[in-house]
């Protein structure tokens, strides 16, 4: 199978979302999307730690394609303290 140049591309992008809606991770609500050469990933973590091993998968999954994240962490967790109301 030919994984060089633009179809290449593709079939990593295929194999990065079946890893991360699969293994350990099970991410489906990142969005891994071919932008001017770059593959950009967005969406919504619950910790920094799984962004770092969502980035992680996909260094391995693109090899050389350059990825441009844009994960933002959003956690689930009660604040540390109450809100103060004016």
């Amino acid at each position: 199978m030919n994984t060089t140049g633009a179809e290449g591309t593709e079939y990593r992008i295929v194999r990065l979302r079946e890893r991360l809606a699969g293994d350990d991770v099970a991410e489906l609500g990142i969005r891994v999307e071919e932008r001017g050469g770059a593959v950009l990933l967005s969406g919504t973590v619950a910790t920094a730690v799984r962004r770092d091993e969502i980035l992680r998968i996909a260094a391995e999954e693109l090899g050389e394609t350059p990825v441009r994240p844009d994960l933002v962490i959003v956690s689930a967790e009660p604040p540390d303290s109450g809100e103060e109301l004016p």
